[in-house]
């Protein structure tokens, strides 16, 4: 039986993680620890809290004694970590907070695993969750897509932070023969996203009628998918993905900054009732921020040739039901905003 400990499950990719692995491995015992930071919310997880094969445990993964406290508690065999800080523009305020939990706190479940696991390494796995931001920026005139070959150019603390907890994974390996996988992802969208992020902040601010801030000149452009697909490219990647190997994540899915608001705005402006277009003129163009990167786009092609894996909800569609979700859980989204105001108090006082 698999004992699997999931790191930062009551984020927003973590908890969509924990929800897939819960329900459809009831063969599985699912430990989900979180230090529930401003960031993760045990809503999230609501509706898998009573399974059999599910307990969620309140903790920070820099504790060292108290990852090994877990690992030895629930007999723990594999860790699919996704425990970070990941919002840039904190990071650029408190480079210091992203070093600690997601380098730090990297290495502690690295080592806590190792002293845990003995050597022992039959069956075991310790899967790093990461992100295509390690690989830097892309001219926007040039068909370039990042690789697993590409090298890494952090070129924020946030992505710094990241690519060198993907060194250390990658260390273990070649220095210890710890079983790992990492995979780098392009940007997640979709239901219990923090409102501090592009989309859900956008429908938000189109809601409530309240500016729309764009950086520069919206020209920046990512690669989108759904956090559900990436939730079921993790389970493959989990249990069919070549250990010691790193898997690209992405959809072929690039927008500009500029292009995706309009899309929103097009979108929430229907599902309210509203003239189309009409919170365009909410839009408002904000000095850049320092960094910021123009371009990412993700290669995934090892992952669908090797593994087989592909993207199973089109960007619209998924556009359209996301902004439904968001228009249906008001209450949630007020609690996420009003627990992020009270932690942001505290951490400033």
């Amino acid at each position: 039986m698999n004992h699997i400990l999931i790191t930062g499950g009551a984020g927003f990719i973590g908890s969509h993680v924990v929800r897939h692995f819960v329900q459809h491995y009831p063969q599985y015992r699912i430990v989900n620890v979180d230090a529930l930071t401003y960031a993760g919310h045990l809503e999230n997880v609501a509706d898998v809290q009573q399974a059999p094969n599910y307990c969620f445990v309140q903790a920070d993964i820099g504790d060292f004694s108290t990852m090994c406290h877990l690992m030895e508690q629930h007999a723990i065999t594999a860790i699919i970590h996704l425990a970070a800080e990941s919002h840039v523009d904190r990071s650029i305020g408190d480079p210091f907070l992203f070093a600690r939990t997601n380098v730090l706190g990297t290495l502690s479940l690295l080592e806590a695993a190792r002293c845990t696991w003995g050597g022992n390494w039959q069956g075991k796995r310790f899967y790093h969750i990461s992100t295509d931001e390690v690989y830097g920026a892309l001219p926007l005139e040039e068909n370039m897509r990042f690789t697993e070959r590409t090298p890494y150019a952090p070129h924020s603390p946030y992505s710094a932070s990241k690519a060198a907890s993907d060194h250390f994974v990658r260390a273990y390996r070649d220095t210890y023969g710890m079983p790992i996988l990492i995979s780098n992802c392009s940007n997640n969208y979709g239901p219990y996203q923090h409102p501090e992020k592009l989309i859900p902040l956008c429908i938000d601010c189109i809601c409530r009628r309240r500016p729309i801030p764009v950086y520069g000149k919206g020209e920046n452009v990512r690669d989108w998918l759904h956090v559900q697909d990436h939730a079921r490219a993790i389970d493959t990647i989990f249990h069919h993905g070549l250990p010691g190997r790193t898997y690209n994540i992405g959809a072929d899915n690039e927008w500009s900054n500029l292009a995706l608001i309009h899309l929103l705005i097009e979108t929430t402006d229907r599902l309210l009732s509203r003239p189309p277009g009409s919170s365009s003129a909410l839009i408002r163009f904000v000095a850049d921020r320092p960094g910021h990167d123009l371009r990412y786009a993700i290669d995934a092609s090892r992952l669908r040739q090797e593994l087989g894996w592909h993207p199973a909800i089109p960007f619209r569609e998924g556009i359209e039901a996301t902004v439904r979700w968001y228009l249906e859980h008001e209450v949630w989204l007020r609690t996420i905003t009003n627990h992020t105001l009270r932690c942001n108090t505290c951490q400033n006082n």
